[in-house]
């Protein structure tokens, strides 16, 4: 159950649930802002927290709205597309044929039938990014379920609006956004560690601060290079 806080021009989403401290979010890209608080505390007192948190509030709405942000991108001749963190030119080869996309040097050699809509373009990119990710993503579960100790029974890769990734315990399963197929190799190992410690503390408490310290020394750079990172069109950070 969701119920709203207004707070002058900010609008909070709240969600209680069976947790023990207040957790305060903003998500991008608008800088939507959501409190998870223990089901046992008054709603009176989420206001009375959520006042206390105005200026980190407004400071963090400000810094997303300023992020930089590519332009939309209409999948014809010598748009840059990044790849791994890298930009290539597109090059759009039509011809009868099923579609491909091909990487040679700093070039992507997108192969598609005479006549295919944007949309079409879109999804055929899409779906070899999500590719990309799912041939990418399993040797690193191996890798640091072993490490970390932690049984991951599956994963998932899609388009996710608010996020880079999520988990879920019960399940043993976690989910990354298609999104990082764009990004350095790096920050998909960080988010496949992050969504991992996930698996043995659900939230951000100082447990977790702790498992990622210990498994990934430099998890804060390698975020930080993650969200400076030119946001695509409709993007958002983590």
């Amino acid at each position: 159950m969701v119920a709203e806080l207004k707070l002058g021009d900010i609008s909070v989403d709240v969600i209680q649930k069976d947790i023990k401290n207040v957790h305060l979010s903003v998500y991008p890209p608008t800088g939507r802002v959501r409190i998870s608080a223990p089901s046992h505390m008054s709603m009176e007192s989420i206001r009375t927290f959520a006042i206390s948190k105005l200026d980190w509030i407004r400071r963090h709405q400000s810094e997303l709205l300023k992020q930089e942000r590519e332009t939309p991108r209409d999948f014809v001749d010598r748009e840059s597309h990044y790849v791994w963190g890298k930009r290539h030119l597109l090059t759009v080869i039509e011809r009868d044929e099923a579609p491909s996309v091909r990487l040679k040097g700093s070039k992507m050699a997108l192969s598609l039938r005479p006549e295919t809509s944007t949309e079409k373009r879109h999804a055929i990119l899409e779906a070899w990014y999500r590719d990309q990710l799912k041939e990418a993503i399993p040797p690193l579960i191996e890798k640091w379920k072993l490490q970390m100790g932690v049984h991951v029974e599956r994963f998932h890769v899609q388009r996710m609006k608010t996020k880079w990734g999520s988990c879920n315990p019960g399940k043993r399963s976690i989910r990354l956004n298609t999104e990082l197929a764009r990004k350095p190799r790096e920050c998909l190992e960080y988010l496949v560690v992050h969504e991992i410690a996930h698996l043995i503390e659900r939230t951000h408490d100082e447990r977790f601060i702790g498992l990622m310290d210990r498994f990934m020394p430099n998890w804060r750079s390698t975020r930080n290079q993650l969200n400076a990172f030119p946001l695509a069109h409709s993007e958002w950070r983590y």
